[in-house]
């Protein structure tokens, strides 16, 4: 088999990415279903995040891709790594996340398992996986692939799609949606701020007249 390199793809406008900074990932629980990875996690506590996917997709003991990737990190980007269904191994260690972070890379999420976790800890770059491991995978040259559609959490992630994460886990929104979306999550976290719900039931006001759950039967 062979290496296959797609072509480079075009990053959002830094505006946009960075709105994304500013929302939580909850807010887009609120407006959708789409585009939460499963059963991926923060390996250590890490600040919010937001950037274009750079996608790598490895099978499963071969690593080669995600070494190769890492000279065509731009700064900041998201590496997203898809072990072809291997959640066992780690692809993405201590040394990958320190070196992803020199290039300006701002998290890793990787569909397996990572070693390091300490190191990673210490370095403070954001990386998601399923798990800790000791198990590695290797630099064996069989076979991967770059900048092309992969899934992740049974999420598709195209090249230059907006990820964005924090404490509650991350998500995945699409290049063509991004700025629309951005705006969207923007105005509802204005809107629940103004709305104060925990200061408007101090004050006697039903959560559901609040929030409009009253409004409609029930059963």
């Amino acid at each position: 088999m062979s290496f296959l390199i797609g072509s480079d793809f075009k990053r959002p406008d830094s505006e946009v990415v960075e709105a994304f900074t500013r929302v939580s990932t909850a807010a887009l629980g609120h407006l959708t279903d789409f585009g939460f990875p499963r059963g991926l996690r923060p390996v250590a506590k890490c600040g919010p995040f937001a950037g274009p996917a750079l996608t790598i997709k490895i099978p499963h003991v071969d690593s080669t891709a995600v070494h190769r990737a890492m000279s065509l990190v731009r700064p900041g980007d998201v590496v997203v790594i898809d072990q072809s269904g291997d959640d066992r191994r780690s692809s993405f260690g201590g040394t990958l996340a320190a070196i992803a972070a020199d290039l300006g890379a701002v998290a890793a999420v990787c569909d397996g398992s990572t070693n390091d976790v300490e190191e990673i800890r210490d370095l403070g770059f954001p990386v998601y996986s399923r798990g800790v491991t000791s198990l590695t995978t290797r630099v064996l040259s069989l076979e991967g692939r770059i900048n092309v559609p992969v899934s992740v959490g049974g999420v598709v992630v195209m090249p230059g799609d907006v990820v964005f994460g924090d404490g509650d886990g991350i998500a995945v929104v699409p290049a063509d949606e991004a700025a629309e979306i951005a705006g969207r999550l923007l105005r509802f976290e204005d809107e629940t701020a103004r709305l104060d719900l925990r200061g408007g039931v101090r004050a006697g006001t039903a959560l559901a007249t609040l929030t409009g759950a009253d409004r409609g039967g029930l059963g």
